[in-house]
């Protein structure tokens, strides 16, 4: 028999559900009201006539935006950056949270603090670019003249993901490991046999950090990639806002759609990739942040 409520109780609950609601409300209208732009005629996008519905319903934005060979060029671009800049950065903080999380590491304690200090503190931006202009020198001098490549490998580093690798890795009981050794493995066998499947909630949550930062990429990105044909999305998607914003460039517009509406047609091509891929990382977020987060 269920038990009944205390006023109190019923209260608390009614006053959740309608801020979790007023929340949901408030994070999914942005994205429906870009969908609703993205396919709206001229008229109704320009004088703001859309609300939440599209009006005058056409695809004429996707279609452009479909032809455009940039779009393309800079959504493959996007993609490269993501996967190879995701499994780069994957593996950097792997290694990185096995080996802090070793009692025997030597000066364990100092790199452990150096660590937590770059977040409590940063060089500022004119370093860091700095920094990664001799990066990029040094990658011309080794044959390596791609920029996306620079992107990839000079920002594999992430403190707070290392940190909640480092947690999750210190929960694994060290009889595990010690049984591992005996029977001659190795190191190396020890993280991908042993470490990495007792915590695939906290890699796959710290996979998709990096995955989100990857993907959604901008200032560095238009920062260090000079050449045009190598920018990604959400720097294409930037300079065609800024190309649209031009007045001299906006004098002749004619089309059936408002400029606006190519820009959330890429807005919604932009977030779709992540929306098919949350749902099944999602079950691991929670478990893993946990896991990672709480130091036993």
């Amino acid at each position: 028999m269920k038990r009944r409520l205390e006023i109190s109780e019923l209260i608390f609950k009614i006053i959740s559900y309608t801020l979790l609601t007023i929340f949901a409300v408030a994070c999914l209208y942005p994205f429906v009201y870009a969908i609703s732009s993205s396919v709206s005629g001229y008229e109704a996008v320009q004088y703001g006539r859309v609300v939440l519905f599209p009006k005058d319903v056409q695809f004429d934005a996707f279609k452009r935006m479909f032809s455009d060979n940039m779009f393309w060029n800079s959504y493959s671009n996007t993609l490269f950056l993501t996967f190879f800049g995701t499994i780069w950065a994957l593996g950097v903080a792997l290694l990185g949270g096995y080996a802090l999380s070793k009692k025997r590491l030597l000066f364990r304690k100092a790199f452990n603090f150096f660590l937590v200090f770059t977040m409590w503190f940063s060089a500022g931006l004119v370093p860091q670019y700095l920094n990664y202009i001799a990066t990029q020198r040094v990658f011309s001098k080794v044959g390596i003249n791609d920029d996306k490549w620079l992107v990839v490998i000079a920002m594999g580093m992430a403190a707070m993901n290392i940190i909640l690798l480092r947690n999750a890795f210190e929960g694994v009981p060290s009889e595990i490991e010690e049984a591992a050794i005996v029977d001659g493995a190795t190191e190396l066998q020890v993280l991908t046999n042993v470490y990495i499947p007792m915590t695939k909630s906290t890699i796959a949550t710290v996979a998709l950090f990096f995955g989100i930062s990857r993907w959604n990429g901008y200032y560095w990105a238009r920062q260090m990639i000079k050449d045009t044909n190598e920018h990604p999305l959400q720097v294409f998607m930037r300079l065609k806002l800024e190309q649209f914003q031009d007045a001299e460039q906006m004098a002749g517009w004619s089309e059936s759609y408002a400029s606006d509406s190519v820009i959330y047609a890429l807005i919604v091509c932009s977030v779709i990739p992540i929306l098919i891929i949350y749902p099944f990382i999602q079950k691991y977020f929670a478990k893993g942040t946990n896991a990672g987060g709480v130091k036993e």
